[in-house]
C-alpha cells in the first residue's frame, strides 16, 4: 500500500518542507502543520500516521499525542531536540510508537515510518485473505472485524493495538506466540513497558470478541484456536 495519509506536525518550516518532500517521494499523501492547535482539529481525519515535534506553538506534542491516542490510537512518531532520554521515555509511556532525536537524516525518518506502517497496516495486503472464525469475519486489508451474528453485520470496535493482536494471532491459527513476540509485533522494538500490557489488550479483545477461543499459555503467551 502506497497511498498512506501522513500528518506531519513541525513548526520549523524549512525542516517541515524537507521532510514533507522526502515523505511524498514514497508516494504518500502528506499534510504539514506548523501549529499544534490546528493539528489537533485534524485528528478527526484519522490519518494512517502522525509525525509530531514535541515543541509546538499552541497545543504541544505531548497534549497532541494524548488526544490522538484517545481518539483512534493512530501510530505516532515523536521527534524532538530537547532532553532526548526524557522525551523518549515520556513519549513511549504516553503511547508514541517510535522516537527520533534531532538532528536526524530524513532518510532515517523514512525508514522508521516504513517499518511502522508495515507493522501496523501489513505488507503485501493484496495477498491477505479474509478470515472466517466463529461467526467473525476478520479483514486484514480493511483492518476491520465484522460480527456476523449481530444484527446488520455489526463492526467490532477495536483499537489499533487490539486489531494488531487479533491479526497476529488469527493469521496463524493454533500457533503459540510469546508475550515478547506479541510486544514486538504490536508495540514495536522500542517498547519499554511491562508485559502486562499484553494481558490488558487480550482481556479487552476477549470482551469484544467472546466467541474467539483465545487461549492463555501460562508463563509463555497466547494462541487462538479454531474452535
Amino acid at each position: 500500500m502506497s497511498d498512506y495519509l501522513v500528518y506531519l506536525v513541525e513548526d520549523e518550516e524549512n525542516l517541515s518542507e524537507v521532510l514533507k518532500a522526502y515523505l511524498e517521494k514514497e508516494g504518500w499523501n502528506v499534510k504539514a502543520f506548523h501549529d499544534g492547535d490546528v493539528a489537533r482539529e485534524a485528528i478527526v481525519d484519522k490519518p494512517h500516521l502522525w509525525i509530531l515535534d514535541i515543541m509546538l506553538p499552541g497545543t504541544d506534542g505531548y497534549q497532541l499525542l494524548k488526544a490522538i491516542k484517545e481518539d483512534a490510537d493512530t501510530p505516532v512518531i515523536f521527534i524532538s531536540a530537547r532532553d532526548q532520554d526524557l522525551d523518549r521515555v515520556l513519549g513511549l509511556e504516553m503511547g508514541s510508537d517510535d522516537y527520533l532525536a534531532k538532528p536526524f537524516l530524513p532518510q532515517e525518518l523514512i525508514i522508521r515510518a516504513k517499518k511502522l506502517l508495515n507493522r501496523v497496516y501489513g505488507v503485501s495486503t493484496q495477498e491477505q485473505k479474509k478470515i472466517e472464525l466463529n461467526q467473525y469475519t476478520i479483514d486484514p486489508i480493511g483492518r476491520k472485524v465484522v460480527d456476523e451474528e449481530a444484527t446488520g453485520e455489526t463492526l467490532v470496535d477495536l483499537t489499533t493495538k487490539e486489531m494488531d493482536l487479533i491479526l497476529l494471532l488469527t493469521g496463524e491459527i493454533g500457533k503459540a506466540f510469546s508475550r515478547e513476540k506479541i510486544i514486538e509485533h504490536v508495540w514495536g522494538e522500542n517498547y519499554f513497558g511491562s508485559e502486562r500490557a499484553v494481558d490488558d489488550v487480550v482481556r479487552r479483545v476477549r470482551k469484544k470478541m467472546p466467541r474467539v477461543h483465545l487461549e492463555t499459555l501460562y508463563g509463555y503467551g497466547y494462541r487462538v484456536l479454531s474452535s
